[in-house]
């Protein structure tokens, strides 16, 4: 009898020991498991870590063991059909047509966000250091040492705050504007000031199936064809003279679908900017669900735009330079000389292209996220303990909008910071 009931206990103390192991174990095997029992099922995610050295090249997104599987297995597609048709687009010209609906909406909002951020960033204050890209949401600047701009080391690295705008809170590159993306891919050196420029992300929705007067585009009704790796198109050619006659290289200016919050000015902002205030205190009950309203169309236009931007990019390529920040929309990066990073000279001055990610089409500008705007300064020996997030997302949250699933973990609320005089006591 006491043997079984020894027995029974060894098993039980074997079967939670299984358990804790499971649950608990910091392993690359078992920690997806863990990332199930997440609510709304997204799992963990943490800010993108920093190059340490700005001549360290960028993570590629695809492994290069992947990449050179594909370019032998695309070899010998072109060995043994010299001659063929390319069938899937939008390799062979044409258009995908479930992305051109999802194109049409990254456009809308991307035009409702700039103008949602115009009017939320009167009443929200937004910080940006005069020496680097960092960015601040709140009254008070932050005390956390991260300033690399010139003359970093005699300030020990400590920023100096001055008031900003709407392009330090979300930033938008900008690529060159290919009329045809398939036959004419790459941009050369001398068509540099004949080109124009326009954000990545408005050529990408062009290229997936958005019209723009100012910007034409060849849409294509044949697929083309690839002889010996080259392109050709078989249909007629628009002539270049019509072709420069519908160019223009005016600036684009969205058109704005958006709600009546958007629409409609708060009364109240432009009292405060009369006066030289603008503090969240001083607004009533009906101006914070304004603004409350407006927070949340913004951060549903943000993610909107991000969701569509990425699975546009997993159909139409996109690239950047492994070391700078120039990006280009289409299946190849222009030649042009202008790289002034890392190992520029053995380049000759060309960008060294690789596949880019979201953050690369859209600067998010990740900021330190703000418990209490009227709350002390963020203390540059407490910065392990507080989260990052979009600086469009910490500005709608301090708005009033609900803080999204998905940056839960990046803004680690379940994270209790320590004062100040306690640092000394946290291990």
């Amino acid at each position: 009898m006491g043997a079984t009931v020894i027995f029974s206990k060894l098993s039980l103390l074997k079967r939670l020991s299984h358990r804790l192991n499971r649950t608990l174990s910091f392993a690359s095997e078992t920690w997806p498991a863990a990332t199930e029992f997440i609510d709304d099922g997204f799992p963990y995610s943490d800010v993108p870590k920093r190059r340490r050295r700005n001549s360290e090249r960028k993570a590629y997104v695809t492994p290069m063991k992947v990449l050179i599987e594909r370019a032998k297995a695309e070899r010998e597609t072109r060995k043994a059909q010299p001659c063929r048709v390319l069938e899937e687009p939008p390799a062979n010209g044409l258009l995908v047509p479930e992305l051109v609906d999802v194109a049409h909406r990254v456009y809308q909002a991307r035009g409702s966000l700039l103008f949602g951020l115009s009017q939320l960033v009167r009443v929200i204050p937004v910080l940006c250091c005069r020496l680097c890209s960092e960015v601040h949401i709140g009254y008070v600047g932050h005390e956390i040492r991260t300033c690399t701009g010139p003359d970093s080391v005699s300030r020990h690295s400590t920023h100096v705050w001055t008031r900003g705008g709407v392009r330090d809170v979300v930033s938008f590159p900008k690529c060159f504007h290919l009329y045809d993306r398939v036959g004419r891919p790459r941009v050369g050196h001398d068509e540099r000031f004949s080109i124009p420029r326009i954000p990545a992300i408005v050529e990408l929705c062009i290229q997936a199936g958005l019209d723009l007067e100012k910007y034409p585009t060849k849409r294509r009704t044949k697929p083309v064809y690839c002889i010996e790796g080259r392109i050709v198109d078989f249909e007629s050619v628009v002539k270049e003279d019509e072709t420069e006659g519908k160019c223009s290289f005016g600036n684009d200016k969205p058109s704005v679908n958006s709600s009546t919050s958007l629409n409609q000015p708060i009364e109240k902002v432009h009292n405060l900017l009369e006066n030289n205030i603008s503090h969240l205190d001083q607004l009533n009950d009906e101006e914070r669900n304004k603004l409350r309203d407006l927070s949340n169309h913004i951060l549903n236009s943000w993610i909107e735009m991000s969701s569509g931007a990425k699975k546009i990019m997993e159909k139409y390529p996109v690239n950047t330079c492994g070391y700078c920040p120039e990006i280009q929309v289409g299946p190849k990066g222009h030649k042009l000389r202008m790289c002034k990073a890392s190992k520029h000279q053995s380049r000759n001055g060309l960008h060294a292209w690789q596949e880019a990610t979201l953050d690369d089409l859209i600067g998010p500008n990740y900021v330190w996220h703000v418990e209490d705007l009227n709350g002390p300064a963020l203390n540059n020996n407490l910065k392990r303990y507080y989260g990052k997030a979009p600086a469009v997302v910490e500005l709608c949250v301090h708005g009033g909008a609900p803080v999204p699933d998905q940056y839960r973990s990046m803004m680690r609320l379940d994270v209790v910071s320590p004062d100040r005089d306690e640092v000394d006591l946290v291990a």
